[in-house]
């Protein structure tokens, strides 16, 4: 039987590495080629082995992956219904259990462990789904998506990886796609921008609904000028934050000098005095938390409640946005907020103008400073309070 594959497929029979990444836009053959080579490739050699698809939801995964394993397999001469267990979501096929799981299913995912594991769309996992997967795979892993975000753990703990191998696949490397097809995908061009680089070309895509976007420096320049710090108050389960913000010629800089839970008003008083600071620096805190304000004064600190009201966090973040941001490399739990900081969207996708309530905390510290500062000037410029 003539079979018709494509370069996805040649990817997973030349590749001698454990992990293979799959990267690619809309109808480049991803799915299709790794089903065929799971079925031919691996358990038409194998016997014994146990094969795990997964996707982050089951009935995503039986409407897609999984019909199209059954559908392929039929066409192949290798599926058998008998020896189908549809209760279980389970098919023995030349002595290899193949099973079809959802990370809504948590009793099947810290279950027994696989040989083989195809994490369809994989970009909808979690870490902690990757982890408890990875951890239960003895041989071979095989991941693939559309890069919707930018921003994802598979770029940073998987893609860098000495046992993995990046490939990335468009349309174009399809052969058998009908011009009908090509020319639909093609009209993205011209209809969405971040569409035609997500599907077409297969690169990462750029949200719409980021709110920030930045630059990283390893050290602040000496000759930018020193205008506030920022505060936001956390303890069990929310960080406090501390944050120093510079501005040079439109250039916005940021550095990270505190992000820890389980910091009492001491606790804070003794981190800023171990920063160096000088006394009559200005430290702009969450006005919500007028007794640790007044506390963290008393021992002998600049600090100051932040005004705020009704529409204070959206003036904030227009005033951040007219500078440039620049973070340095050693604020990670910064860099990580600015990365997923977005406005809420719709049901429909729109994007609104109401930032989501996460990946805040240090975002909000630097809000606090940056309003008291550009807003007001010369508030705190000849007196302390």
């Amino acid at each position: 039987m003539e079979v018709k594959t494509n370069v996805v497929f040649r990817h997973l029979q030349n590749s001698q590495n454990r992990i293979i990444v799959e990267q690619g836009g809309t109808r480049s053959g991803k799915t299709y080629n790794i089903l065929i080579w799971i079925l031919l490739g691996y358990i038409a050699q194998n016997t014994g082995k146990t094969i795990s698809i997964a996707r982050k939801t089951y009935p995503a995964l039986r409407a897609s992956a999984m019909r199209d394993f059954i559908n392929i397999a039929s066409e192949f001469g290798l599926y058998d219904e008998s020896k189908h267990n549809k209760t279980n979501s389970e098919i023995m096929m030349h002595g290899n259990l193949i099973e079809f799981l959802g990370m809504d299913q948590p009793q099947k995912i810290r279950g027994r462990k696989r040989d083989l594991l195809y994490c369809n769309e994989a970009n909808e996992l979690t870490l902690e789904d990757w982890r408890q997967l990875s951890m239960r795979t003895t041989e071979r892993i095989i991941l693939d998506y559309n890069p919707s975000e930018e921003f994802h753990w598979i770029y940073d703990q998987v893609i860098p990886r000495s046992d993995c191998d990046f490939f990335q696949t468009t349309y174009k490397d399809n052969p058998f796609l009908e011009e009908s097809i090509i020319s639909e995908i093609e009209r993205l061009k011209s209809v969405d921008e971040n569409y035609w680089r997500v599907y077409g070309l297969g690169e990462r895509g750029q949200s719409r609904a980021l709110i920030f976007s930045h630059d990283q420096i390893d050290e602040i320049p000496n000759d930018a000028n020193f205008k506030a710090y920022g505060l936001d108050f956390g303890y069990t389960n929310d960080p406090t934050t501390i944050v120093g913000i510079y501005e040079k010629n439109g250039y916005l800089y940021i550095d990270e000098l505190l992000y820890k839970t389980g910091m009492t008003n001491s606790d804070i008083a003794n981190h800023i005095g171990s920063m160096g600071l000088d006394r009559r620096d200005i430290i702009w805190a969450d006005s919500a938390e007028p007794k640790s304000i007044e506390e963290i004064h008393r021992m002998g600190w600049n600090i100051r409640p932040a005004t705020k009201g009704k529409d204070s966090i959206d003036v904030g973040i227009d005033i951040m946005r007219r500078f440039k941001i620049v973070l340095t490399s050693r604020s990670l739990n910064l860099i990580k907020e600015f990365r997923n900081y977005k406005y809420i969207e719709d049901k429909n996708g729109r994007v609104t103008n109401k930032p989501i309530d996460a990946f805040n905390h240090g975002i909000d510290a630097t809000r606090y400073g940056c309003f008291m500062t550009f807003s007001r000037p010369n508030i705190g410029k000849y007196s302390i309070r």
